[in-house]
């Protein structure tokens, strides 16, 4: 059995797993999406975060865990976890990033968003207040939820919250010894308007992976296809064993 530990997205938090947590606790794995700092239930001000301190969240939960974990970044979570894997590779067992920002040495989530001038971000973004914007309501369906149920969007949608900018532009700082030997996965979703297509394609050949995978959904496959998801995680964890 394994554990996973599944890092949210921008302006979400740890409710976002709220399906797929269930789905693989009922196979016999462990579990944990705990709350970026501001985000959730966390009461850190939006305008305080770090990539630096999303990546300390990150560690503080993966070493109270009992066995090196299967470490999952969604959206924004992937350039988190790249760090955190640098961070306390001895206890990451393997990264997966899941229509994730996949930066390499030095480069940040903004170094790569740049390059995806289709992305539905582009454009409904506003400032929340000084270090912080939100995200325009009106737009979550099609870039966020084009293909999940009207009840997992209004679930979504009410709990978005402010999002710090400074974690957008902070570099990640990797080594080839440490997060550079953690083996790595891609699961890209093909329909997804966040992060399109051609540019989820460029960040992991930039950075090749031992697998990548394809779901025909949308930005959010937590919630459009949990099932299908889950199935690709224990691929992948039988996988990573060898």
């Amino acid at each position: 059995m394994a554990t996973f530990e599944l890092i949210h997205g921008a302006w979400h938090g740890g409710w976002c797993w709220r399906k797929v947590v269930p789905l693989l606790e009922s196979q016999g794995h462990t579990a944990v999406a705990p709350d970026l700092p501001s985000h959730g239930d966390d009461p850190a001000s939006p305008a305080t975060v770090t990539l630096a301190s999303y990546a300390e969240r990150i560690c503080d939960v993966v070493t109270a865990q009992k066995e090196p974990v299967i470490l999952l970044g969604h959206s924004m979570g992937g350039a988190v976890i790249t760090q955190a894997a640098e961070n306390c590779a001895e206890r990451v067992r393997a990264l997966v990033y899941v229509t994730a920002f996949l930066p390499r040495n030095g480069e940040s989530l903004m170094t790569w968003s740049e390059q995806d001038p289709a992305s539905l971000l582009n454009g409904n973004i506003v400032w929340a207040m000084d270090g912080a914007v939100n995200f325009r309501g009106e737009a979550a369906h099609a870039a966020f939820y084009a293909n999940c149920t009207a009840e997992d969007e209004a679930f979504a949608v009410s709990r978005l919250t402010p999002q710090g900018v400074q974690p957008f532009g902070d570099a990640v700082m990797t080594s080839p010894e440490r997060w550079g030997q953690i083996p790595r996965y891609y699961i890209e979703c093909v329909r997804d308007r966040a992060i399109n297509l051609p540019l989820q394609k460029a960040m992991h050949s930039a950075s090749p992976c031992r697998k990548v995978f394809s779901i025909d959904t949308d930005h959010s496959p937590f919630f459009s296809t949990p099932e299908e998801l889950v199935g690709l995680l224990l691929e992948i964890a039988e996988d990573c064993k060898a």
